[in-house]
């Protein structure tokens, strides 16, 4: 019998330090609620009757298994680039290594599809749209209404420009039902210069508000299980310097034709195929390495590990390579799996994040006479109930942000005018109370 108190004591010591793993305890989890989407022309949402987020956790030893639907809690669609297909059921199972290692070979390329997982079961896809320049033809190949490529080709289209009217307000799309971002999945309209119209349409959100003040949340892993974080974090590889956006060491090259393609011009314009870039290496701790990464402190991994991240310009508008690529800094390999064949242990997160300590959230227009906007900053953790009450303390509406949004709208066109108070709650808890004003 004394060998039971030693198990014991070796289960207890196990289970906290599989626990702290991030690539573990930084997954959206959701049974209950499901997603939606938009259709174009239609201004309501549609409940597509699929589970957003990821439904299930469970690890062992080496991995960590994420089951999800690959559907996220933002709305997605409309696709106005005559896209046929809408986010659809994957009904995936991904296997992220915990204990990942660089390749010290022959780095991988990064390829077509799924290249690593947000942290709400949706996939990332590197920056290629499957569209390449044929020389023998002198024209696209590849891709929806085109021939395919014979082989390989010199010039690759970079999806990002190029189908910029197919991205819904999340910068996402899908592929045969593949709900997918190429880039930082941020809303196009909380970006200091919006480039896209599709959110004045549409209302919809991103799985994260850039905060330029604070480090970057952890948004996601790549296929060879490194982190991927957001457009922002510690100037200095140790964790020091302050707060900067971390940047993209590639540029455009200095180019006016391409050899075995088109030449530069409004059509082909520099940075609509890949190769239109080169890697130009920097000293500076801030920029990344030809990766789209760099060995660093963050707030998840305060001893260092190897990260990614999701690179934007001054304006936050998405910069190349985008998240990774194009080749893997670790061990490359399909996450992709059937069922688990192993023995683990099933995460369950707690249902008291303290959401109060971390939360920022803005309320505007005030006063307002059409809809107020509830704009939480950073990553929203939990699902947030947002009321409206009259002055008198009757709840004239209640809605709710889930788990990775980070916007709710309230009309006001049907309130008298008035002073209300706006609450938005976490659980048992209390994010913010402020009076608003409705006017007419």
């Amino acid at each position: 019998m004394r060998f039971l108190p030693f198990l014991l004591s070796i289960l207890i010591w196990f289970q906290p330090k599989a626990q702290s793993n991030p690539a573990i305890t930084s997954w959206l989890q959701n049974t209950t609620e499901t997603g939606n989407y938009y259709l174009s022309g239609n201004s309501m949402a549609i409940d597509n009757g699929i589970l957003y987020n990821c439904q299930k956790i469970e690890y062992s030893e080496n991995f960590v298994y994420v089951h999800t639907h690959g559907i996220p809690s933002y709305p997605t669609g409309p696709f106005q680039d005559g896209n046929p297909s809408q986010a659809e059921n994957q009904n995936a199972i991904f296997q992220i290594p915990l204990n990942p290692t660089e390749e010290t070979g022959n780095k991988q390329s990064t390829t077509a599809g799924n290249i690593g997982i947000f942290i709400n079961g949706v996939a990332l896809f590197d920056y290629r749209d499957g569209v390449a320049w044929n020389p023998q033809t002198n024209a696209l190949c590849g891709g929806p209404g085109n021939p395919r490529c014979p082989g390989d080709m010199d010039w690759n289209r970079d999806a990002v420009p190029a189908e910029m009217e197919g991205f819904d307000c999340s910068k996402g799309h899908p592929a045969k039902g593949n709900y997918h971002h190429h880039q930082n999945p941020t809303a196009f309209k909380l970006d200091k210069n919006v480039v896209s119209t599709i959110c004045n349409l549409y209302d919809a959100d991103g799985l994260y508000a850039i905060d330029q003040t604070k480090h970057s949340p952890l948004i996601g892993f790549a296929y060879d299980g490194f982190p991927i974080y957001g457009a922002y974090g510690y100037k200095n590889t140790d964790g020091t310097g302050g707060i900067v956006r971390i940047k993209s060491s590639y540029e455009l090259k200095n180019i006016t034709s391409r050899l075995n393609g088109p030449d530069v011009d409004n059509s082909y314009f520099l940075g609509y195929f890949k190769e239109d870039y080169q890697y130009v290496k920097h000293d500076e701790e801030d920029y990344l390495d030809e990766h789209n990464g760099r060995f660093c402190v963050t707030p998840e991994y305060p001893n260092g590990t190897y990260a990614y991240f999701a690179t934007v310009d001054e304006n936050w508008n998405s910069v190349y390579p985008y998240a990774i690529g194009p080749t893997f800094y670790g061990q490359y390999q399909n996450r992709s799996v059937n069922s688990v064949d192993e023995n683990t242990t099933v995460y369950e997160k707690s249902a008291s994040i303290d959401a109060k300590a971390k939360m920022e959230i803005q309320i505007f227009p005030n006063p307002s006479a059409e809809l107020i906007a509830v704009q939480t900053k950073g990553l929203n953790l939990n699902t947030l109930s947002v009321h409206m009450l009259s002055i008198n303390g009757e709840e004239v509406y209640k809605g709710q942000i889930n788990s990775g949004q980070t916007l709710s709208y309230i009309s006001t066109e049907a309130l008298y005018s008035g002073m209300y108070i706006l609450v938005v709650r976490s659980n048992k808890d209390i994010l913010l109370q402020e009076k608003v004003k409705v006017v007419r």
